[in-house]
């Protein structure tokens, strides 16, 4: 699907589910990570993840759309077009728009590279990020702590 094919499409649900023109751009940002789409406050245009259409097809996407024309339309008319306003939450289950969008795919999550060992007790706290370790003590056994590199060969 093209942005011009996009477009047309948005134009055609915003005429059908809200009795309105959809005057504004609509277009794919394959940028976007954690959400399905977005309303441009400023500019008033969509941008919508194509991630989401590839992975989960036309309905889900067509849920999202008339998520964000929720709010571009209610921005325009002066009424609420926040998530958590009334005005929002009524016309989305009206038009029946989706609430939330399905995750892309799981964040991957960093690795441990530190890991910070008590003198005394021999406790083990494992860290993402250095730490000074003579700031802090033991939360066991208030012992001294000690920090290693799980991984020497990246520094420290």
């Amino acid at each position: 699907m093209t942005n011009e094919d996009l477009q047309a499409w948005v134009e055609d649900i915003s005429l059908k589910y809200f009795g309105k023109t959809f005057d504004h751009r609509v277009y794919f940002n394959q940028r976007l990570r954690s959400t399905g789409g977005r309303y441009l406050l400023h500019s008033h245009h969509i941008e919508v993840n194509p991630k989401h259409l590839d992975m989960y097809g036309l309905m889900e996407l067509e849920g999202i759309i008339k998520h964000e024309l929720c709010h571009y339309h209610l921005h325009l008319s002066g009424k609420g077009y926040r998530h958590k306003d009334k005005d929002f939450k009524e016309l989305l289950q009206q038009v029946g728009g989706s609430r939330y969008c399905k995750p892309i795919g799981k964040k991957q999550r960093e690795p441990y590279r530190y890991i910070v060992i008590c003198k005394d007790c021999k406790a083990e706290y494992k860290r993402k990020r250095k730490m000074n370790v003579d700031q802090y003590v033991c939360g066991k056994c208030k012992g001294k702590l000690v920090q290693r590199s799980i991984h020497p060969q990246n520094g420290s």
